[in-house]
């Protein structure tokens, strides 16, 4: 179980909203968000309502000032709760939309697609053990995108036409 805790100003100073699970309108309870406690759990924050839009990944800890941490984005509107996981990890990533072009199947962290597998770009994936977090550059860096079990036919369909995802990571102990 986890639980977060949004604040209007930084260092934890004005109103305050406690979650503990997915929110997809924190507007609704909060002006802003200046600063964030993850008391337990991992959450994304995403820039948009209904996890939509920029995301940024949050593990136990205090988050003083959001616009000083490098969260990308302007506006946190709402949160997702990614749940405690203990087994295996495998997915399928596919150079084209649909499970097309060249397949390749992880079971751990990938620092680069193209380094590991020549592979230049990742289009639709299929995470069948786990929970990922997929980022637009190699090394874990730049904009990131949480996937957990279930099948991405499109990234262009899902809004991410302009994201080329370089690096995957696993979402293991960090909860």
């Amino acid at each position: 179980m986890g639980k977060i805790i949004f604040y209007e100003d930084r260092n934890f100073q004005g109103r305050h909203y406690e979650c503990m699970s997915d929110c997809s309108d924190i507007s609704s309870y909060l002006s802003r968000v200046g600063s964030i406690k993850v008391e337990s759990g991992c959450f994304m924050v995403y820039e948009r309502n209904s996890f939509m839009g920029s995301q940024f990944f949050l593990r136990r800890g205090e988050y003083h000032d959001m616009q000083r941490m490098g969260i990308m984005f302007d506006a946190i509107r709402s949160c997702r709760m990614i749940p405690s996981y203990r087994g295996s990890y495998r997915m399928k990533i596919y150079e084209r939309d649909n499970f097309g072009g060249q397949m390749y199947e992880l079971m751990d962290d990938c620092e680069s697609i193209m380094d590991r597998y020549r592979m230049s770009d990742c289009q639709s994936c299929h995470v069948m053990d786990g929970h990922w977090l997929f980022y637009e550059q190699p090394h874990y860096r730049g904009k990131m995108v949480y996937f957990r079990p279930g099948e991405y036919r499109s990234f262009r369909d899902m809004g991410y036409s302009n994201m080329r995802f370089m690096s995957m990571r696993r979402i293991t102990e960090m909860c």
